[in-house]
């Protein structure tokens, strides 16, 4: 995990003032986003990383490509929501390996 850090703006003022930190205070400091669709998903996301730890999102990955060569598109669908959850970057390229091959099959 990087390290940021920020200098002050100013040499004698080294603290922001309170409307200033309230204003930053508002902002997320998370970056998913609206990556995990509800509550139940999450809470499966957690759940499966507690039984498989880091490669809970490689497991999940497998079940998704597992359930897309059977053309269950709903079973492949909630694996890649927790997929997405646990790691978006491979989900992103499991998403488009999918439409690939889909595309590949429609022509």
């Amino acid at each position: 995990m990087s390290i940021r850090f920020s200098a002050p703006r100013s040499a004698i003022r080294n603290r922001m003032e309170t409307a200033e930190a309230q204003s930053h205070c508002a902002l997320p400091a998370n970056d998913n986003g609206a990556g995990l669709s509800n509550d139940t998903m999450l809470h499966a996301a957690l759940r499966h990383f507690a039984d498989h730890g880091l490669a809970a999102a490689r497991e999940a990955r497998r079940h998704a490509e597992d359930a897309r060569a059977a053309g269950d598109d709903q079973t492949y669908e909630w694996w890649l929501g927790i997929c997405r959850a646990l790691d978006r970057r491979m989900a992103r390229e499991l998403d488009r390996q999918a439409i690939g091959s889909s595309q590949v099959k429609h022509v």
